[in-house]
């Protein structure tokens, strides 16, 4: 969960040069356990979610984010400052960070560790103290086994903390998957339906955000990462306190707000199917346990059920459905730091709508395919495999748990029966990892023919990302959908997406034909006396003016909106569900939007080189320095 930053140009996080003990009065052999300590309670300490840092507006810019160790680049420079780290040498650094290795695998001491980092936290105010102590505490003993187990090298720790002179941070490498030798047919893009032809609706739903200990009258705007809730204490006496079913500002979901969306979505079908792609507990990242979490799971699916019914649901796990928030270790962690006690609840919560084989993998590794209706298969991929807030990914990051393997596998037999495929998943692939993320966009370009569609969740806006031809980046050839979140979280409207799916019947091509978004304005809501109303805020074909929903007209749009600044303006409104920051988008805020919904493939400023006019800041990789909103 990166920090959830500021509008461009404003710095997204609280800096502090709060003074340290002078180093010169601590006795050697002092120093250097002390030194040694550190370093790994500062490795603890800056690996704590973004989430947690102050600052963060009630109204975001939720961009994506696209270089690593971002919050390293934020907090070392700080961290120098105050403990006079200036003449930290390079190899007084690796010396180090050789003994710290050497010292945890000889004997791991999680209790010093923590200790270290509580206190680092609270010097360079990267939270509340309470919410300090109680977030390291959570994430030590997984930060400590993660370490002892890791790759990273003193050379590579030096690296990212003293500069490129003294190592090269590359622990997440290059890598490819195997494609089959299997020649790709032709492209063949898909016809549009045969008037009169069945057309399906598929609910969407993703970031729903549960709080169960949301408390309407409470400050919306207190020191912790979430507010509105127990804890949160009475708003300033001038400010009013958190509304009845949800707020604008950095607050989650009531019960309620939920019951009411899944009880009102009726006229906005019948549905054939549910895709929910996760992101089912509150921000309350910093004292978050299992059983939190499982009753999270199990409450919002019991919900589902309860105003669903017999509609089949197919689901996809979030970032926040573990804890530690996005601690997802591959299949060969074994033990009590695997993830299978979080997979087995899931396999028993759905089992009702998920057949043997799709439960059998997802007990695994979290995901799984099936067959919802003849002539489609639907994929749901356990992103957290992909993320780079994934901390399990610095022991191996290349293909963790084979799941691009088992997806080439998958689409290729596929192909093989001249089916079409789904693909669902919680974060999107232009939000990955970079490797992994190249490798999905080539596995996308080799099977462009069978993938009919692809949808995601995770930034809590409504976007989209192109892909494009690996030979020459410029033929559009699939979009994955974002859609926005039912929670707030920060400054939002809630909200649900209604795709419409070219229908079931033989020769079906299975695309989006046109999505639906639907709102509950909190203002109006939230008035003495009123009812929740769900609204249907807009269809994306007439509103756009788009002639289909395939991947070109989504390519068109962009640069529509490149040189016209009134269609821009729509799409930045409804971006955010119809409550933007009250800051406008300027030139540069919706150049880098715009750059967002051509970026598939991370770290690939090359996606956007002609979205810049000529003569006109050329540096397109300043486009990728953006925060993002999960």
């Amino acid at each position: 969960m990166p920090c959830h930053g500021a509008s461009p140009g404003q710095s997204p996080c609280r800096s502090s040069r709060e003074p340290a003990p002078p180093a010169r009065s601590w006795e050697a052999p002092h120093r250097l356990r002390a030194l040694l300590w550190m370093g790994l309670g500062l490795t603890l300490a800056l690996a704590l979610p973004d989430s947690l840092f102050l600052g963060t507006p009630a109204q975001a810019h939720p961009l994506p984010a696209q270089s690593h160790p971002a919050q390293f680049k934020r907090v070392v420079p700080r961290l120098r400052n105050a403990l006079g780290w200036w003449n930290l040498t390079c190899p007084v650094c690796k010396g180090l960070f050789t003994a710290i290795n050497f010292g945890l695998k000889k004997e791991p001491n999680v209790a010093r560790v923590g200790s270290v980092a509580i206190k680092l936290c609270n010097m360079l105010k990267i939270a509340p103290p309470t919410v300090c102590q109680s977030a390291v505490h959570l994430f030590e003993d997984d930060m400590v086994e993660v370490w002892t187990r890791s790759v990273l090298s003193p050379s590579e720790a030096c690296g990212l903390l003293l500069g490129p002179t003294c190592g090269h941070w590359d622990i997440f490498s290059s890598w490819n998957i195997s494609l089959p030798a299997v020649p790709k047919p032709p492209p063949k893009p898909p016809k549009p339906p045969a008037p009169g032809a069945p057309v399906s609706r598929v609910l969407f739903l993703t970031d729903l955000h549960w709080d169960h200990d949301y408390l309407e009258g409470t400050d919306p705007n207190c020191e912790n990462p979430l507010c509105c809730r127990r804890g949160s204490g009475p708003p300033p006496a001038s400010q009013p306190g958190a509304g009845y079913w949800g707020e604008y500002s950095k607050c989650d979901l009531p019960l309620r707000t939920l019951e009411s969306l899944l009880s009102s979505v009726g006229p906005a079908g019948p549905f054939e199917m549910v895709y929910w792609t996760g992101d089912i507990p509150a921000h309350d990242v910093w004292q978050q346990s299992r059983q939190d979490q499982l009753r999270a799971l199990n409450t919002v699916t019991a919900l589902v059920k309860k105003f669903l019914g017999p509609v089949p649901v197919y689901p996809a796990v979030g970032n926040h459905e573990s804890t530690p928030v996005n601690g997802f270790p591959p299949p060969f962690i074994e033990g009590n730091h695997s993830s299978r006690w979080l997979y087995e609840a899931m396999a028993k919560a759905w089992e009702p709508w998920l057949p043997a084989e799709a439960l059998s993998t997802l007990r695994i590794g979290g995901f799984y395919a099936l067959s919802p209706r003849p002539g489609l298969r639907l994929i749901s991929l356990n992103m957290n495999f992909c993320s780079r807030e994934n901390f399990w990914l610095l022991i191996n990051s290349t293909d963790p748990a084979g799941q691009l393997q088992w997806l080439v596998g998958e689409l290729q037999a596929a192909e093989d029966r001249g089916d079409k495929v789904h693909i669902i998943g919680h974060i999107p692939p232009g939000h990955c990892l970079k490797s992994w993320s190249w490798n999905y966009y080539r596995i996308v370009a080799r099977y462009e023919n069978t993938i009919a569609g692809q949808f995601f969740g995770h930034t809590h806006v409504d976007e989209f990302e192109v892909f494009y031809d690996e030979e020459t980046l410029s033929r559009p050839l699939s979009v994955a959908f974002l859609a926005p979140s039912a929670t707030t979280y920060i400054g939002l409207n809630p909200g649900y997406r209604v795709y419409q799916i070219d229908g079931n019947y033989s020769g079906s091509s299975h695309v989006v034909l046109d999505h639906e978004t639907y709102i509950l304005n909190l203002t109006q809501a939230n008035e003495p006396g009123a009812k929740p109303h769900w609204k249907h805020l807009y269809s994306a074909r007439e509103t756009y003016g788009l002639p289909n929903a395939l991947p070109a007209a989504w390519h068109n749009l962009v640069y529509r909106m490149r040189g016209d600044t009134r269609l821009f303006q729509t799409f930045w409104f409804l971006y955010h569900k119809g409550h933007p920051p009250s800051e406008p988008c300027g030139a540069p805020c919706r150049l880098a939007t715009l750059c967002a919904q051509l970026s598939a493939r991370s770290d690939s400023p090359a996606l956007c080189r002609h979205l810049v006019p000529d003569g006109h800041n050329p540096d397109v990789q300043s486009l990728w320095s953006r925060p993002l909103l999960c």
